[in-house]
């Protein structure tokens, strides 16, 4: 019995001594410094959904699309949050990347400027001064927004400008509107003012074109299908968890920065970017389902006005992948 109970207990020792697995660690790169539309990620993280897939999250903040598109082909983030039509120009010229999810299926790019200032539709820009960033997403599709409202470059006065010169031109007057996103610039300036902004948003007017989402390394997904798999998964139910409670998503922000923000625009910035997850085909579907169509519209969107080489329109599908989402309600 004594050596029954022994070997038990060596057993249990050796079992004890083997570690458990452990989690893969895993670098996401933001498109820019953190901000509301941001949230599910923090969220994910706190409430242990992506340690639930076997992943230990570091997420860190970028410095523009095209800056983390080029540190997730060179290897140095595993996963970037960018701007899907940015990354599809990188793509094109050779760099090898692919979107793993497209998460926001709606533009967010706008023309906003103070409420108080009554500029509501495409009309109400004629005299106004626009602020513009030269070359950045926003300008490029701009002269289509132009040509679907009917507006001419005479009709208004243009100020050019870095993003910190375009966010003070509209603050201290120089300009009545920018062009940024609904959920981004325009919380930017409610901070900084505490005063309202009107958003007139280019998708109200027939431009129908993918913004943000996951992207990877093209060798990167290959080697590590298992991994990109529990990361999407892990992200949609972020996502999915967030969108329930966009408060507590906002403030799990600030728990990991509490510089990122204020809570009342974080939220604010956050439940302006939901309704961008989802177009009237995948309404019903779980995020990050874009559908061809709407890919293969943005591709075409981007050869016409957004400086994407013709050749993207031969094949749209090698830009994105939905093989790595989760099924639904799985």
């Amino acid at each position: 019995m004594k050596r029954l109970i022994g070997a038990a207990s060596v057993a249990l020792m050796v079992f004890a001594a083997v570690p458990a697995q452990a989690a893969d660690k895993i670098v996401l790169m933001l498109n820019w410094y953190v901000y509301g539309e941001h949230a599910p990620f923090y969220y994910g993280k706190a409430k242990g959904i992506y340690a639930a897939e076997g992943i230990e999250l570091e997420i860190q903040e970028g410095r523009g699309s095209a800056a983390t598109t080029q540190a997730v082909a060179a290897k140095t983030a595993d996963f970037g949050y960018v701007d899907v039509p940015t990354m599809m120009r990188a793509a094109i010229k050779g760099a090898p990347v692919v979107a793993t999810g497209v998460l926001l299926q709606t533009s967010p790019m706008s023309a906003m400027g103070f409420a108080d200032k009554n500029i509501k539709k495409p009309e109400d820009i004629k005299g106004k001064t626009v602020a513009i960033t030269p070359a950045d997403s926003m300008t490029q599709i701009w002269p289509l927004f132009l040509k679907k409202t009917g507006l001419k470059e005479s009709d208004f006065q243009t100020v050019a400008g870095d993003g910190q010169t375009k966010l003070n031109a509209v603050i201290n007057g120089q300009a009545d509107l920018l062009l940024g996103y609904v959920m981004d610039q325009s919380m930017k300036i409610k901070d900084a003012t505490g005063k309202d902004v009107y958003p007139i948003k280019f998708a109200d007017y027939g431009i129908n074109m993918v913004s943000s989402g996951i992207i990877a390394n093209a060798d990167y997904v290959k080697a590590n299908a298992d991994l990109v798999r529990r990361f999407m998964s892990a992200t949609t139910k972020a996502v999915e968890a967030a969108e329930k409670e966009p408060k507590a998503a906002a403030q799990s922000i600030l728990d990991a920065n509490p510089k990122g923000g204020k809570i009342d625009t974080l939220t604010q910035g956050f439940e302006l970017t939901i309704p961008l997850y989802r177009t009237a085909e995948t309404k019903s579907k779980r995020p990050f389902q874009v559908t061809d169509q709407n890919m293969t519209d943005s591709v075409n969107l981007m050869v016409e006005y957004g400086g994407l080489d013709a050749k993207a329109k031969d094949n749209p599908k090698a830009f994105y992948t939905n093989d790595y989402l989760p099924k639904s309600g799985s």
